[in-house]
This record gives C-alpha cells, sequence and structure tokens, in this order.
C-alpha cells in the first residue's frame, strides 16, 4: 500500500495499538468470545443434523449429540491452539469459518442418505463420504495448529519468497505437464495427481505459496511499479519495460488454460496478481491493463480450444442444451435446484440433491440453495464476507508492508474463489469448476484453506498484539556535570 513503511502517525490503528504497552492497558485477547461463538455454532451444526434426520423420517439417536460434542472438541482444540500461540489473534475468524465447515458436513451427511444403497452408473454402490470429511477437517486443523506454532511471526515467510514462488509454479503446472496416468482428466480438467489410492489437487496449494511470493516480491520491487509512464484517458501507464511481472504472470495464467483446460485456477491465479498490484502501488492502470489481458487471452483460447468454446456454449445456453450427455445438463440441474429451493428453501433434508451433478463439490452451492433457499445462501455469502472483511481488517492494521500485502490478498483471494464458484452455479459466468472453501468435499481444498487461515490469524495477531516498550537507555551525564578529579603525577 502506498505509505504503508511510514511510521504510524497519532490515530491510525498500529499507533493505537503501540500506545497500549504499559501493564493494565494491554488489549484484550477476546478468547472467550471466540469459545462462545465456536459453542454456538456447534449448536447450529447439531440442531442442522436433527432437522436432516427429522426430514429423513430417521429416529433421533445420541449420536447425534455425540457428533455435535465432538464436533465441538474438534474446534475446541483449535481454539486452545490459537489461546496458546496467537493469543491477540481475530476472534471471529475462526467460528465463521467452523460454522462454514459443520454447514458443508451436514449437507455432504444428507447427501450421503439420498444415496444409501443406490448402485450408481458404473455398478458400484454409493460410498458415505461425511466420515472422509470429518477426517480431513481433522488433518486441517493439525496443520492449522502447526502453522501457529512454527510461524511465530508472518514476516519470516519474506525470506522464503522465491523459493515458495518456484514450489508455487511447478504445483501449480505439474498436473497439465505430467502424463495421464498419473494425472487423469476428470470433467474436462487435469488439475489433479493421483498417487495409488490418494488424490490431491496441488493448485490448491500453489494459490497459498504464490500469495507470499508476489506480497514478497512487490514489496522489494515497489518502486519499479510506482514509476509512471505515460499517461492515457487520466491513468498513469507503467512504462513498458516494467510489464515484464504482468506479462509472466499473463503467461502462466493462459499456460494453465491450455494445459489443465481449468479456467477458473487460471482466472483465480491472475485475479491475485490484479489485486496484489493494485494494493502495492494504488493505480487502477494495472488492473485495468490485466483485465484487458486477460480478456483477450480468453477470447484466443475460446477461438481455438473446444472446451472453452464447450463451456461457453453452457454459459450463454443452458436450457437450449439440456442433454445428459451434452454440457449444459449440470448447470440447467443447478438452476432448477434453486428454483425449487425459492426464498425459504425446501428445508435441509427435504430436497432433491441427487438430481444435481456433482452435487457434493462444484455443485454444493446449488444444494444449499435447494433446501435453504434464497436467505440461506446469502447468509452463507454473508458469512464468506465476514472472513474477507475481518482478514482485511487485520491486513491494514499490520505494521509491515509484506503483512499487508500478503493479508489482503489472502482474503481477496477466499472472497474471489466463493465468487467464481458461486457466479457459475447460477450461471452468472462460465462454470469452472473450483471447490467452494469448507464447504465442498474435498482434502486438499481443506488443507490449503485451514493453512490461508492460520496465516490470517497470525497476521491479525501481530496487529492486535501491544508492541513492547523500548528499553530505556542509559543516558550518560553531561560532561559540565562529571565531577572533577585530581590526578596527582607520581614522582
Amino acid at each position: 500500500m502506498k505509505g504503508s513503511s511510514v511510521p504510524a502517525g497519532e490515530g491510525s490503528p498500529a499507533a493505537s495499538v503501540a500506545t497500549s504497552t504499559s501493564p493494565g492497558l494491554r488489549p484484550p485477547t477476546r478468547r472467550g468470545t471466540e469459545l462462545v461463538m465456536l459453542a454456538f455454532a456447534a449448536g447450529l451444526v447439531t440442531l442442522a443434523l436433527i432437522l436432516v434426520e427429522l426430514n429423513q423420517e430417521r429416529s433421533l439417536s445420541l449420536r447425534i449429540l455425540w457428533l455435535g460434542l465432538a464436533y465441538l472438541g474438534l474446534f475446541g482444540a483449535a481454539h486452545l491452539a490459537v489461546r496458546r500461540w496467537a493469543p491477540y489473534a481475530d476472534p471471529v475468524i475462526l467460528p465463521c469459518v467452523a460454522l462454514l465447515n459443520g454447514l458443508g458436513l451436514v449437507v455432504i451427511h444428507r447427501i450421503d442418505l439420498a444415496f444409501e444403497g443406490v448402485t450408481l452408473p458404473d455398478g458400484t454402490v454409493w460410498d458415505p463420504v461425511a466420515f472422509k470429511q470429518v477426517v480431513w477437517t481433522g488433518i486441517g486443523l493439525v496443520l492449522f495448529a502447526a502453522t501457529l506454532k512454527f510461524l511465530s511471526d508472518h514476516r519470516t515467510l519474506a525470506r522464503f519468497g522465491y523459493t515458495f514462488g518456484l514450489a508455487g509454479l511447478v504445483a501449480l503446472m505439474l498436473p497439465g505437464v505430467l502424463p495421464g496416468f498419473i494425472a487423469p482428466e476428470i470433467n474436462g480438467a487435469k488439475i489433479w495427481l493421483r498417487i495409488g489410492p490418494f488424490s490431491i489437487q496441488p493448485g490448491e496449494f500453489a494459490k497459498v505459496l504464490l500469495m507470499v511470493f508476489f506480497a514478497a516480491f512487490l514489496v522489494s520491487k515497489r518502486d519499479l511499479f510506482t514509476v509512471a509512464g505515460r499517461r492515457f484517458l487520466g491513468m498513469d501507464l507503467p512504462r513498458a519495460r516494467d510489464l515484464g511481472p504482468l506479462f509472466a504472470a499473463w503467461g502462466v495464467a493462459v499456460a494453465v488454460m491450455v494445459l489443465q483446460k481449468d479456467l477458473g485456477s487460471s482466472l483465480l491465479f491472475f485475479g491475485i496478481v490484479l489485486v496484489l498490484l493494485y494494493v502495492a502501488t494504488e493505480r487502477a492502470a494495472w488492473v485495468v491493463l490485466g483485465v484487458g489481458m486477460f480478456s483477450g487471452g480468453a477470447v484466443i483460447g475460446w477461438k481455438l480450444f473446444t472446451h472453452v468454446q464447450q463451456r461457453v456454449a453452457n454459459w450463454q445456453d443452458p436450457i437450449g442444451r439440456y442433454d445428459i450427455l451434452g454440457g449444459g445438463y449440470q448447470i440447467a440441474q443447478s438452476l432448477f435446484g434453486l428454483a425449487t429451493g425459492g426464498i425459504g428453501g425446501a428445508g435441509l433434508g427435504a430436497g432433491r440433491p441427487e438430481m444435481i451433478p456433482e452435487r457434493n463439490t462444484d455443485f454444493i452451492a446449488a444444494v444449499i440453495g435447494e433446501e435453504l433457499g434464497f436467505v440461506g445462501l446469502a447468509a452463507v455469502l454473508l458469512i464468506y464476507m465476514v472472513i474477507a472483511l475481518r482478514g482485511l481488517r487485520g491486513a491494514i492494521s499490520v505494521r509491515d508492508s509484506f503483512g499487508k500485502l500478503l493479508g489482503g490478498g489472502l482474503a481477496f483471494a477466499l472472497c474471489f474463489q466463493v465468487f467464481i464458484i458461486v457466479g457459475g452455479v447460477t450461471n452468472l459466468i462460465p462454470m469452472t469448476g473450483i471447490t467452494a472453501p469448507f464447504l465442498s468435499y474435498g482434502g486438499s481444498s481443506l488443507l490449503a484453506n485451514y493453512i490461508l487461515i492460520a496465516l490470517l490469524l497470525r497476521i491479525s495477531a501481530a496487529a492486535r498484539a501491544p508492541q513492547r516498550a523500548p528499553k530505556p537507555k542509559p543516558q550518560q551525564p553531561a560532561i559540565a556535570d562529571q565531577h572533577t578529579v585530581m590526578v596527582e603525577r607520581p614522582k
């Protein structure tokens, strides 16, 4: 941000925190508030499980209560990790994440009930995945706690910015260049690596690694991007020799779209680069140039590649292309589900999620819209917005430029990912296949996003923690005040 390296003046957030250094004036940690909100989230999740069971005409048992207590215990352990290693972290972010994760578990369990004992077209019986999601949640929270424990200062990441950048680039491009038996094409996209019985989506981790690199790079090369070139239409355009990083990011985004056939990852990657450039320079010219470059690349991709043409055709006329074997079937079924839900929804457990393809991954937002209606889906989007706003609040208040850029990029990435997936489900933009953070089934998404949340909490803890008062230096008395000492010369 412009002027972020200047010491905070009186009245700024950093200054207000810096003044609270004397004993008795330390800001409250709000960990008790966080624990109360986590208990409230656990209660809502338990109530949602009860509603699902009742609407499915199943008998209630103590198993639901134990599930709710286990859920509270899982996030209670995460709360203890925050209390121990990041006591001044934002108290709202973790409960919101817990509520989203719990709602995702409820919807996935609801889908499992709908397919219980059903034989799939390939001849296999539906395998319930709710328990697997609980296991991935536990592993994600372990990574969350480990990040808080071993990363005591977010500024340490800046030292390894280029290493993270190289690792992120390799992880992003790897599925597109490996053969099909390791990186299979699933639903038209090559974004998975299959190692034995396990599958991993490296692009989920690449977004975190690349954001660390971009933040470190922009802080170290900030002067390169703030020099103005020619003025055009009221904007100060960058100099031509300064456009190299933007062209490099554009090339990587287009390569992802071509090699992996994944418009969503390329859009997310390039969008993060543009936002970080804007935050670092406060110049809209970078955004305008970037949007123009990406639009041109998308048009070229649409002209050259049939899978891009199919996505655009499905977006333009999903009902006209409504066919189980055709491309418009998924979007059309999603729109039918949202229309069935209406304003208030059919009720948890009372919808028909089995009619929506990819119901527990790409189209889980459509299942929520059908059973909870427009009101419920809007509430979910508001929870995402609260997480993003609290993350941006910590980024604004932190005292170093790297933390500001990294926190802003992490908060934007979460919000932008939700826009891409919900926009595709509602046919606002072409469907891209990105998972909804904390809602969709999948281990890679959960693990990467819990690391992202841990970084946001670390940055917010640095912003809210009181500064240590510098030790007073011993003052030497003035020469005029020194006592005169008579020195006798030895004879």
